[in-house]
């Protein structure tokens, strides 16, 4: 499994200890679904959602072997990974949250992928702020697998966000094609594939089988784009069995988030 290689931490630093067994535990439990999946847990990254926590955390995973971390807010984000990247070789982090169009240049200029690209707009506000920072940002298209959508095409491709639960952000099935076509006519944006948040309340396999054949879709258009990310804390088994291949977790590794202030 990629995403982080646990390597040895100080005696007595009690929270390393403690965030290396969240690791641990994580780790098995991908292993145990990719072996129920048959599938090689080596196509699986876990991104380490630190969003609330501090950076001396982000510090400590990363003595950890983790490279993959994940925020979701701008202001918190922008400020804590200039803090960390300076003396923290290696780390790729993952944009997880809506983005504002207001907020999209400075998103760009720090993240190496944004994971909710959603609508056109914040395609060409994303395209400008990478251009802007001289950079490439790689990206995904979220989907919306709202039950109250419709089905719909891409291409030719029939997809549905037909399951239960309320809706979690996202584009319409709908809008999927014209955003992977402006990824791909953008000057600085990268697709790497597609990302959902199942609904609340209710079994999520029938969301991340959607999600599968919206990435397929994707895929008959943009062949490399083959990321799925999809799966949390508490249904990172049925993401796995659904083809994810980056999970986005936070409360398993890091414990209850601290309060918001």
């Amino acid at each position: 499994m990629t995403g982080f290689s646990p390597q040895p931490t100080e005696v007595g630093d009690q929270r390393a200890e403690a965030l290396r067994a969240g690791l641990a535990d994580v780790r098995e439990r991908v292993a145990r679904a990719c072996d129920a999946a048959g599938r090689d847990p080596a196509e699986v990254t876990v991104i380490v959602v630190t969003k609330f926590f501090p950076a001396s955390d982000v510090r400590r995973l990363a003595a950890l072997g983790v490279r993959d971390m994940g925020e979701n807010r701008d202001q918190e984000a922008s400020a804590k990974f200039a803090d960390v990247k300076a003396d923290t070789a290696g780390l790729r982090l993952h944009f997880i949250g809506q983005i504002q169009t207001n907020k999209a240049a400075s998103v760009a200029s720090y993240a190496d992928v944004v994971h909710t690209v959603d609508r056109l707009k914040l395609v060409t506000a994303l395209d400008r702020g990478a251009a802007a920072a001289d950079r490439r940002l790689r990206v995904l298209v979220q989907v919306d697998l709202d039950p109250a959508r419709p089905a719909a095409t891409l291409g030719a491709v029939a997809t549905a966000a037909a399951s239960a639960g309320p809706a979690r952000g996202g584009a319409d099935p709908a809008d999927v094609g014209g955003l992977v076509a402006a990824v791909q006519a953008s000057a600085a944006l990268d697709l790497l594939g597609v990302m959902a948040v199942a609904p609340l309340g209710v079994d999520p396999g029938p969301a991340f089988g959607r999600l599968a054949d919206v990435s397929r879709a994707v895929r008959a258009v943009v062949p490399d784009a083959t990321w799925i990310s999809a799966g949390m804390s508490g249904d990172l088994e049925v993401a796995i069995r659904h083809g994810a291949t980056h999970l986005r977790v936070g409360t398993a590794i890091l414990g209850s988030r601290p309060t918001l202030r």
